[in-house]
């Protein structure tokens, strides 16, 4: 194979059962056979490096290690492995998605490429004091970490994001609203099969699921606190499922015990796409509380979880949040609760239960949006006609 013109470099594990990995995986596969192939550069499992392997059709992957006892180390490794595979490399377009791959790509970006794509899902002035809470008060490490988010969406000639409440903070932050491009999340419409919910629960426990991670700003102690509060008037479990910290889980399950449901709650590590929707097709509600907090409000997001559980014909109770609202309408496509309520939550299960019919709506006017609007196909296009924007030429004919 000749050298590819694309690199796509992120400071992620891929494949990996996570949505990074998920929407990563897409959108490589999409450039891969758009533009005959290109170079994807992420993170290493295991210590070990792996130089070209083939993943997917024309998608040649290299690992890298990130060794480190922390955050900094693993990222300063990591880039230093980066700066060592660039070398005498010169690609038509370099694909970031941090500044931890990509500020030093866009401090020296004529010597690796010629145009730079920044694709923001989320940014660590924003995200990392949420996982670290003692960043909150390091406001040296903030300013550098704005500082270094502001040289790369400068160096980007086309910075591509997946909300509109994204595209309107970083407008906010100087950027260009014509540099910006607004490419949802998608979903694998093979994999997020149709099943209808009516019927589902077995020995009369009502089935609740939550999947993705335990970040704080996905409100996941608002699913444990709404369990407690529904099984007052029916018996109910609840299943998560999704990649966690000890401490996060031990939090969770601390809390479920002090409220009296620690055996109606069970948690699962993360699993395979198609045993996730299995476990979906199972469960009566698919609960998304998103917290109404900075990442979530400000930043923005464009949440996998709810894109995927629309397509499962569960149905699905979510924040009432802008980047919800984004992907559909309340009471047509999912339920709508009231942010950090968990009472809220408890009722919108409670009326799904007793209007059968409407869950049953919800359920197929939400998979019929997916298949719409939100498949990883038609993400695909988007970000190829994104790219063919700038003048890289596609192998596709039409």
């Amino acid at each position: 194979m000749n050298q590819s013109k694309i690199a796509y470099i992120s400071f992620d594990t891929v494949p990996a059962p996570k949505g990074a990995a998920i929407h990563i995986t897409a959108f490589s596969r999409a450039l891969a056979a758009a533009f005959d192939g290109i170079q994807l550069v992420t993170v290493s499992p295991t210590l070990e490096c792996i130089n070209e392997q083939e993943i997917y059709p024309q998608v040649i992957q290299t690992t890298l290690s990130a060794c480190g006892d922390n955050l900094i180390q693993r990222i300063l490794y990591f880039r230093h492995l980066l700066s060592v595979w660039l070398q005498n490399k010169q690609f038509e377009v370099i694909h970031i998605r941090s500044i931890y791959e990509g500020f030093m790509i866009a401090q020296h970006k004529q010597k690796y490429c010629n145009q730079l794509i920044f694709e923001v899902n989320g940014l660590p002035s924003i995200e990392l004091k949420y996982r670290y809470p003692n960043v909150v008060d390091d406001r040296e490490l903030l300013h550098k970490l704005y500082t270094q988010e502001q040289i790369c969406l400068a160096a980007a000639d086309l910075i591509i994001t997946p909300s509109s409440v994204t595209s309107q903070y970083l407008q906010n932050r100087g950027v260009p609203v014509n540099k910006i491009r607004v490419i949802p999340n998608g979903v694998d419409l093979d994999v997020f099969t149709y099943y209808e919910s009516i019927g589902k629960s077995n020995n009369n426990f009502l089935q609740l699921i939550y999947f993705g991670t335990l970040s704080p700003w996905q409100g996941v102690n608002l699913a444990i606190e709404a369990l407690a509060l529904l099984n007052r008037d029916i018996p109910a479990n609840l299943t998560i499922i999704g990649q966690a910290r000890n401490d996060q889980i031990k939090i969770i399950k601390q809390l479920a015990v002090k409220l009296g449901i620690g055996d109606k709650l069970k948690i699962l590590e993360p699993i395979s796409q198609q045993e996730l929707v299995k476990y979906i097709h199972t469960a009566d509600v698919i609960l998304a509380p998103l917290t109404p907090n900075d990442r979530n409000l400000v930043q923005g997001c464009c949440p996998l979880k709810i894109l995927e559980g629309m397509a499962t014909g569960t149905p699905v109770i979510a924040s009432d949040l802008s980047v919800v609202r984004e992907l559909g309408e309340d009471g047509v496509h999912f339920l709508l609760v009231k942010p950090s309520s968990a009472k809220a939550i408890k009722d919108a299960v409670l009326r799904l239960q007793s209007e059968p019919e409407l869950a049953t709506q919800l359920a197929a006017n939400a998979r019929n949006r997916i298949e719409k609007h939100y498949t990883w196909k038609r993400a695909g296009e988007a970000l190829i006609a994104a790219y063919t924007e700038l003048g890289i030429k596609s192998s596709i004919t039409v």
